[in-house]
């Protein structure tokens, strides 16, 4: 299996800047700035800050990862993705977007909807945390005397509001309702159920648990807008992943973000101060588990 040896930062493109968020890169791509080409760096965040310490080859796990669920998905939910394949774009881009080595994505441009789309099949994370306090998650009551990790008697939709500053927060199916209307919420849900369910699936299939994950999605122009899938999906830094065998035994072991928080959380930083740098050693335990995921998952080595 290969190993990246350095880390990639931050990009700086010869196009406009369209955004910066705290992995992706997004610039303009064409003149009605209706295409835009996304490129995954190697930061990480956890707990909403961004760390000092990028993760080597992370960027273009989660580039090939989401191109993979994109393309596989698309009968199930419309998505904004349009190539990963630095041939199959117009020039100039593809100049560009080759020397990235795979961290790189064209897509259409979306309005982002201020809702996560939160499924969670286990019980783990912010949600095991809601559920000892209250018995629920974003509203919804689950049976007593779960135990973290346990699996759920069916999925379910735990939304969040997501905030221009500051953490998100969970919200009931009612507030997304009042945030999007009844029609767009229902297909919210309908469609983040669905695609979970066909994730998990191939999760299972490929000897891993996919605990939860959340979506994103955004209206593409068009009259009426067309709701689609963005941003990226099903990846280690969107998902909660554990290996089939261990959970089998009890034993929930993070191939995702969650190594990285578990650290933090070791460590005792208060998620309020500047994040701490990451000692090299999680720094490569971290890179093995996000390599790991994509070949289980898509059966390649990266790229």
């Amino acid at each position: 299996m290969s190993t990246p040896t350095a880390a990639l930062g931050e990009t700086a493109l010869p196009l406009p800047l369209h955004a910066r968020g705290k992995v992706r890169d997004l610039y303009q791509a064409d003149e009605a700035g209706e295409v835009l080409l996304m490129v995954a760096t190697d930061r990480i965040s956890a707990f909403d800050h961004v760390l000092p310490t990028p993760i080597p080859g992370k960027g273009r796990v989660l580039t090939q990862l989401s191109a993979f669920w994109f393309e596989a998905t698309r009968p199930l939910a419309p998505n904004h993705y349009l190539t990963a394949d630095p041939a199959q774009m117009p020039a100039p881009l593809g100049a560009l977007a080759a020397p990235l080595g795979g961290r790189a994505m064209l897509v259409r441009r979306a309005r982002r909807l201020d809702v996560e789309c939160v499924v969670r099949g286990y019980l783990a994370g912010g949600g095991w945390q809601e559920y000892r306090q209250t018995g629920a998650i974003s509203g919804v009551r689950l049976p007593g005397g779960l135990r973290e990790g346990d699996r759920l008697a069916q999925p379910i939709f735990t939304p969040a509001a997501k905030a221009a500053a500051g953490h998100d927060h969970a919200i009931t199916f009612d507030e997304v309702v009042a945030l999007v209307g009844p029609a767009l919420a229902e297909r919210l849900r309908a469609w983040s159920l669905a695609l979970y369910a066909h994730a998990h699936a191939h999760a299972a299939a490929c000897g891993l648990v996919l605990a939860d994950t959340k979506f994103e999605f955004g209206l593409l122009p068009g009259n009426p807008p067309e709701l689609a899938v963005i941003d990226e999906l099903v990846t280690p830094d969107s998902s909660r992943f554990w290996d089939a065998a261990d959970y089998a035994r009890g034993v929930l072991v993070p191939l995702d973000k969650q190594f990285v928080r578990d650290y933090l959380l070791r460590v005792g930083w208060d998620r309020q101060s500047p994040p701490p740098p990451l000692p090299p050693d999680v720094v490569a335990a971290t890179g093995q588990r996000y390599r790991e995921a994509y070949r289980r998952l898509t059966g390649r080595e990266i790229a």
